[in-house]
């Protein structure tokens, strides 16, 4: 049975029995507290700790999943991966552990014809948590599984919970018995290897207090609601249906892994070292589409990194067994084939996820070739200090700084005949994971505490958004929170966050920031408004302070967002969706959003692309933009379904979270985007829109940044003044600015050069007196002379080898000091015979630098330093006249 089989039948089967099917989220964590999607439960998170009232009792999903923690084991063992589908039943309040359990058992072993699995029974073993005498006796009486297949288990293995105080449960795990080829029998309390879980019924009932580990917390209660929640990983059940090994063999991976061995030369099952990395290669290649059709790019932080790890991993190995040529897109290619049946949006993605990973590959390549050269200097390094060991902070900091892996140093340092300290580069890999343990672990339990505002939604409800059509109204109070915390009411000066049951304020989301304004109330009290935020999903908090009076939690308000700021920021919004569309018309699909700011008259957008956008095609798309702006097209906007929008062709941005309901943007016949924010009635509104240029932010992403209706035309207007001003100074036209200003700057080139070349015969022409004024000491020749202030490093360089020459071959030294800038500077050259004295250019100018208050070096035969203090140059020449003096002693 494939793969996207699997998948449809898990669906259909709990759909059919009152199941919501809610699509897979994205990778991208909506939660603070976690970079990537690990688990198929955390998109249900916010309705299993209480955040938020889930608008199903049941549901179902197949969740795409990524976990890193044990990469350096991926492709090593057959067990371990970083992409992985989770499909998960979950009941909020309703059925219990009766009905997770037979759910299981029935669909696990309904024939195949039946739309089943087709599971033998007989091979099914049971493992239930150690107390948990309710859902033995389920298994044993109601489903019938044989008291000598069901297991007890403590409470590392069969009891769940999230890591933090709250929900937790027992839970109940279904294991598929492989036969003796797989181990000893015995059941998984004896091998879980034999034995492989596939299924785990978790039963939440209860809550639990802090503590670590899986065992180290009390259990402090029953929770007023059970729920359920289940996992079943469907590369194991693939695995198993499909008659294969392992989640490496089953089709969807196997594809990846055979495209890898046609493209290197490797036959999969012909030697261990070679499955390794093909292994490495389909596991990571996968979760590397996945994670950049989910809108992540290769970055050195956070996702991005992640990706950037993962991704380069994968190219090392196809070095590792021979490519020699660019291979991501095949590889890319085969895995959108691979995973497309299940993920049909990656083929819509294909050619962006293409151009992002080809890009990383070129980027990556070229750090293999830089890491090359700084470990072959390593290992020269170690040769010349008489080491057959590489050290550990060498190749921790070719893995950290450069990207260069680990197993890649060890072996190009064999092949020259090093070994690595694998401890020390351990030690420091230890400390770095620790560090950022830490910084996580910081990050888990710091985010603000929102149990406040969780009171208020489960009180008074959502708060209800009127700004789409009002930009004011009446409300009530429902919450007012004073530094933080619940209060009954506030007073002039304090800071304060009010909840109204209704609100014309937009809150900050989808890249557009929140509305400012003022709440007035019926007793005279006034609260300035200067943010508005959703720290839980459905309630609005206006965050300002009491100008005047004292508010009371329920009193009546009255609304009033500020007007002028609102349309500013809808005309940018509205700019920013004709600005992306204009951009996918001119550079294809690729250009696709990346993230945006829109403020008051002005907004940024970024958007995938490989290059630079050339300056005739960013003016191409301004111009493109303005003139639908003449076309005066109305704006509207509509909610539908998901399935509704996507056929009607609109646009989602990556990573961002959508309900079965959505709101579409439509912008005459141009543009067509899913949007929660506001935007203008009609295009002629935004008056003009001017791109300002576009930057780098990181791999495959640029940045364009623009203003927006009057600043837009204030902008003009400057630039029009400044023109007006050289035109006058030039005495052209406009349009002759460019060729006179380069003119100019040509003849400016030329006269600099000239008088660069006068200083430079000056100062040379001083060469002959210094060498004729040097002073034997002990039988050195020493020329030590401050030449005239404003002579450049080159030429002072040039002064010092001059004089040298003219000395001839007997021993002699040649110091000569300026000041330029304001900054000390002296360069000294040493004669062959001088070094052989001991007398070394390199030692003379950290003295002379020291004594100047900076630094310097070089080589023994000419050396370059400089420093703060300009008055000690005379002091400087005398450090120097004295060391020489005690060399050539």
């Amino acid at each position: 049975m494939e793969s996207a089989e699997i998948r449809r039948r898990w669906l259909r089967f709990f759909e059919e029995r009152g199941h919501t099917v809610v699509p897979s989220a994205s990778l991208v964590a909506d939660d603070p507290t976690l970079l990537l999607v690990p688990a198929g439960m955390v998109p249900f998170k916010p309705y299993f700790l209480g955040e938020v009232k889930p608008p199903f009792s049941r549901a179902t999903s197949v969740q795409k999943c990524v976990r890193t923690p044990d990469i350096e084991e991926v492709g090593k063992t057959t067990r371990h991966g970083t992409f992985f589908q989770m499909c998960g039943n979950f009941a909020f309040g309703d059925y219990f552990k009766e009905g997770a359990i037979t759910y299981a058992w029935e669909l696990l072993t309904t024939p195949v014809a039946d739309g089943g699995f087709g599971l033998e029974p007989e091979k099914l073993w049971i493992t239930v948590y150690q107390d948990d005498d309710e859902a033995e006796k389920i298994w044993r009486d109601v489903v019938g599984v044989p008291a000598e297949r069901i297991q007890r288990l403590g409470m590392k293995d069969n009891f769940w919970s999230m890591g933090v105080p709250g929900p937790c449960g027992p839970c109940s795990e279904i294991n598929y018995d492989r036969g003796p080829a797989y181990g000893v029998e015995g059941g998984p309390a004896v091998n879980d290897e034999r034995y492989l879980e596939i299924w785990n019924l978790v039963f939440m009932q209860y809550e639990r207090g802090a503590g670590d580990g899986k065992d180290g917390f009390e259990i402090l209660g029953d929770l007023p609601s059970k729920n359920i929640d289940t996992g079943l990983g469907l590369e194991r059940l693939a695995a198993v249906l499909q008659g294969v090994d392992n989640i490496y063999e089953i089709d969807t991976t196997r594809m990846i892994l055979g495209r890898a061995g046609e493209l290197t030369g490797h036959r999969y099952g012909a030697g261990q070292k070679s499955d390794i990395s093909l292994r490495v290669i389909a596991d990571h290649i996968r979760t590397a589409v996945m994670l950049i059709s989910d809108g992540v790019t290769p970055g050195n932080e956070g996702r991005g990194y992640v990706l950037r790890r993962i991704f380069r991993r994968a190219i090392r190995n196809m070095r590792l067994l021979g490519a020699t040529e660019p291979v991501a897109l095949q590889l890319v290619d085969v895995t959108v084939e691979a995973m497309g049946p299940q993920y049909p949006e990656l083929h819509e993605d294909r050619k962006r996820i293409e151009t992002v990973a080809a890009a990383e590959e070129a980027s990556f390549l070229q750090t293999l070739r830089t890491g090359t050269t700084i470990l072959d200097t390593a290992v020269s390094e170690a040769r010349g200090a008489g080491s057959t060991v590489l050290a550990g902070d060498k190749a921790f900091q070719l893995h950290d700084t450069y990207g260069f892996p680990i197993d890649l140093t060890l072996e190009m340092a064999a092949e020259q005949g090093l070994t690595v300290d694998e401890a020390g580069f351990r030690r420091l890999m230890k400390e770095q994971r620790d560090r950022a343990k830490a910084d996580a672990r910081a990050k888990k339990h710091g985010h603000a505490d929102v149990s406040a505002y969780r009171e208020v939604a489960d009180r008074a409800g959502a708060t209800a958004f009127t700004g789409y059509t009002d930009t004011s109204g009446e409300a009530a109070v429902v919450g007012l929170l004073v530094d933080g915390a619940s209060a009954p009411a506030a007073h002039e000066g304090d800071e304060v966050e009010v909840v109204l049951d209704r609100t014309p304020f937009y809150a900050e989301g989808g890249g557009q920031l929140a509305d400012h304004g003022r709440i007035r109330f019926d007793s005279g009290a006034v609260v300035e408004v200067r943010d508005v935020q959703q720290p839980v999903p459905g309630v609005t908090v206006h965050k300002g302070s009491v100008l005047v009076g004292e508010v009371v939690l329920g009193s009546a308000a009255y609304a009033q967002i500020d007007v002028d700021r609102r349309r500013s920021v809808s005309r940018a919004h509205s700019a920013t969706h004709l600005t992306h569309q204009a951009l996918r018309d001119a550079l294809g699909p690729t250009a696709a959003q990346a993230g945006s700011e829109n403020a008051p008259g002005r907004f940024r957008f970024d958007f995938g692309s490989p290059a630079a956008v050339p300056g005739s095609v960013l003016t191409d798309v301004e111009q493109k933009i303005n003139e639908v702006l003449a076309r005066e097209l109305d704006v509207t906007a509509e909610v539908m379904t998901m399935d509704e929008a996507r056929k009607q062709g609109a646009i989602a941005m990556f990573g961002e979270k959508y309900g079965d309901a959505v709101r579409v943007v439509t912008i005459g016949d141009f543009s067509k985007e899913l949007c929660g924010g506001t935007h203008v009635a009609n295009t002629a509104q935004l008056g003009l829109v001017k791109l300002l240029g576009e930057s780098s932010i990181g791999a495959g992403v640029r940045r364009v940044e623009a203003l927006v209706g009057v600043d837009a035309y204030r902008f003009l207007a400057r630039e029009h003044t400044v023109v007006s001003q050289l035109t006058e100074l030039v005495k052209g036209r406009p349009e002759e600015l460019p060729e006179k200003i380069s003119g100019m700057l040509a003849k400016l080139k030329d006269a600099e050069k000239e008088i660069e070349r006068y200083r430079a015969e000056k100062v040379l022409a001083a060469a002959a007196g210094l060498a004729e004024s040097a002073e034997s000491i002990h039988g050195t020749a020493l020329v030590a002379a401050r030449v005239p202030d404003g002579t450049g490093a080159d030429d002072l360089r040039k002064l010092v080898l001059d004089v040298r020459g003219r000395l001839g071959s007997r021993p002699a030294v040649v110091a000569a000091f300026t000041v330029a800038n304001g900054r000390p500077l002296t360069v000294i050259a040493t004669s062959e015979a001088a070094r052989e004295r001991g007398i070394k250019a390199g030692e003379l100018v950290r003295t002379a630098a020291k004594t100047l208050g900076g630094g310097g070096g070089g080589k023994d035969d000419v050396a370059q330093g400089g420093g703060t203090d300009p008055a000690a140059v005379d002091e400087a020449i005398e450090a120097v006249r004295r060391l020489v003096a005690e060399r050539a002693s």
